[in-house]
């Protein structure tokens, strides 16, 4: 899908998010900028029948979204398959909630494209004893070296929980930076804001799930998400672009075979913590991304 939305967006980025003044580091600056993309987030309700055929889809807030982009998203969603939901063995209707991330981008050609990267379907962040809940998450602390910069971002963190609740392994899987600086800028600050929020994270404690078909792991995936901003954005509103630089992707070492590779940026709600290998929800066989 062809979009004008995501150039002003863009164009918003390159005026109130600078971090290099220097006339030398412009050529730098404006190829990071090159990479810039957006993401939005939107919600909605999904029938699907028994052969795992999507029977109907609401949008919520329709009225907030751009007439364009509800439409692409409505067609996109009615060609979904899923899984066929089972009840005693039996193919049966169900309905579920989803969370959609699209993504913008330039493609080769200068052409402003809009893809559904990602979904998420029924409850996230649950406080079910199937799950790993939080029990002390001191947030981390603005690192002055970002913060003199003005560095702003978000580290989407995804951590290994023992038995005991503590963490045996953290790793940030990705850094969006929310600035443009040049290249070395960049690295600097990602690397600043992922080393602060996993220094941070080694000391969080957990409650370990009790309960459910995962009770007897040896230790579970998390993901939560940490962002470094100096106040809310408009951008964070429903229906509404946000833009960022996005960071390489690092695959935490201990997650192996067939586990999810999706961006869950935006996705996932500041200050709540995710089971990154357990589904909620129905299981989607669509690919997306195109």
């Amino acid at each position: 899908m062809r979009s004008s939305l995501f150039l002003a967006v863009v164009l918003a980025l390159g005026s109130a998010a600078a971090i290099v003044p220097v006339d030398a580091q412009a050529q730098s600056r404006r190829q990071v900028k090159q990479t810039a993309e957006g993401a939005m987030v939107l919600t909605g309700t999904i029938d699907i029948g028994t052969e795992g055929q999507v029977e109907g889809f609401v949008l919520d807030q329709r009225e907030k979204v751009e007439g364009q982009l509800a439409g692409f998203v409505e067609r996109s969603v009615q060609t979904w398959r899923f899984q066929p939901v089972l009840r005693d063995g039996v193919a049966v209707r169900a309905r579920t909630t989803v969370n959609i991330r699209l993504g913008a981008k330039a493609d080769p050609e200068g052409n402003d494209l809009v893809t559904l990267q990602a979904a998420t379907f029924g409850s996230q962040n649950t406080d079910s004893s199937d799950d790993v809940r939080p029990l002390k998450l001191k947030p981390p602390a603005y690192p002055a070296a970002a913060y003199n910069r003005g560095g702003q971002g978000e580290v989407m963190l995804v951590l290994q929980i023992g038995r005991d609740g503590k963490v045996m392994d953290v790793v940030a899987e990705q850094v969006n930076m929310h600035v443009v600086g040049d290249e070395t800028q960049m690295k600097l600050l990602r690397r600043v804001l992922a080393q602060q929020s996993i220094s941070a994270a080694r000391h969080w404690t957990f409650i370990a799930p009790s309960t459910g078909e995962h009770k007897d792991d040896p230790h579970w995936s998390i993901r939560v998400p940490v962002r470094y901003s100096f106040g809310d954005k408009k951008s964070d509103e429903y229906g509404q672009w946000t833009v960022y630089i996005p960071g390489p992707r690092e695959r935490a070492p201990w997650r192996t075979g067939e586990q999810d590779e999706q961006d869950f940026g935006g996705l996932l709600k500041q200050g709540g913590v995710y089971m990154a290998d357990v589904s909620h929800g129905p299981r989607l066989l669509t690919p997306l991304g195109s």
